[in-house]
């Protein structure tokens, strides 16, 4: 292969671009926060790494790239990402599945023991130099049900089977019985209901789609235990906010562990804030401290591949949108 003209989305004083500096010598690289930015490289564009641009701006630039031949997003997520024109065409879309789903299923656990050891509680009768035993519950033998049975669902199943937890899911396509290696049973979309009665913890880890959006609503907070607690480490509006703050705040259910929202940031003022029945992370559940060298590795490798001519990595499917 040729020289190859690449476009990177990104503010150029981003620490992490110096990596691109392991691109093969025959690589031009243009980076730019703006789509005017490009308006001389564009036609020649092969490659569009959408590092931190806004979807907007990804379209833009799309636009202008008539020979593109591979784009690829930072993020796992790609609600705002995939436009219509990207959608459509034949351009293959690569994204960061993978890339922080270990850290995502630790969050998911570290939610898990907060409730069931209730740490909130331990921690107000420290501040107030409080001496109260009290009960905890052994996290062993209870269910966990996964919602979204993908990458992420599989790092929290893989945690929460090693501590001796019970692992149920929801996914499209059911595997042969005994095909997964941490599922004790996996459940088509149509009978997410079910699993969600019998579960303890209730993790959302589906990218969001048309269909996925306002997934886990009033119907399903109905079917939950009382002492259930959920856990969004996904997309925000897989999960119907208001619904889940009137079983939050009508202690319907036990709890939940979020990392995110229908809108980031979270607003001033918002009731998740003032709930003490809420775990809530700013987003933040997968920035370990090399996040981004990471996922710039991973731009990295996958371009080696697309060098070599070999099948790229996390190739999405652009019709299902994940």
């Amino acid at each position: 292969m040729g020289d190859i003209t690449v476009l990177v989305l990104a503010t150029p004083t981003e620490p992490q671009l110096a990596m691109l500096e392991q691109l093969p010598a025959e690589t031009s690289i243009a980076v730019g926060e703006r789509a005017e930015a490009f308006a001389r490289t564009a036609p020649e564009a092969d490659v569009i790494f959408n590092w931190s641009g806004s979807g907007e701006l990804l379209r833009e630039v799309f636009l202008q790239c008539p020979r593109v031949r591979w784009v690829h997003t930072r993020s796992a997520g790609l609600d705002g990402v995939l436009f219509p024109e990207l959608a459509e065409s034949a351009v293959p879309l690569t994204n960061g599945t993978g890339v922080f789903s270990e850290s995502l299923g630790e969050f998911a656990l570290a939610g898990i023991l907060f409730f069931a050891k209730d740490l909130r509680r331990m921690i107000r009768n420290q501040e107030a130099g409080r001496w109260e035993p009290f009960d905890v519950a052994e996290i062993a033998g209870q269910t966990v049900g996964i919602i979204g049975y993908g990458d992420i669902g599989h790092a929290v199943a893989a945690r929460a089977r090693a501590i001796g937890m019970r692992v149920v899911a929801v996914k499209r396509r059911v595997p042969p019985a005994g095909g997964d290696a941490y599922a004790d049973q996996i459940y088509t979309p149509e009978r997410a209901l079910e699993m969600i009665a019998l579960s303890d913890y209730i993790v959302a880890a589906a990218p969001l789609t048309v269909e996925t959006r306002g997934l886990i609503g009033e119907r399903e907070f109905a079917a939950m235990k009382a002492t259930a607690v959920v856990i969004n480490l996904g997309r925000g509006p897989v999960i119907d906010e208001r619904a889940m703050v009137r079983a939050l705040s009508e202690r319907r259910i036990r709890g939940a562990a979020l990392d995110v929202f229908e809108t980031e940031p979270l607003p001033e003022g918002h009731p998740l804030y003032g709930l003490d029945n809420v775990l809530l992370s700013p987003h933040t559940a997968d920035h370990t401290a090399d996040w981004l060298d990471r996922a710039m590795q991973f731009f990295l490798d996958n371009f080696a591949r697309f060098h070599q001519g070999q099948p790229l990595q996390n190739l999405v499917d652009k019709k299902l949108g994940y």
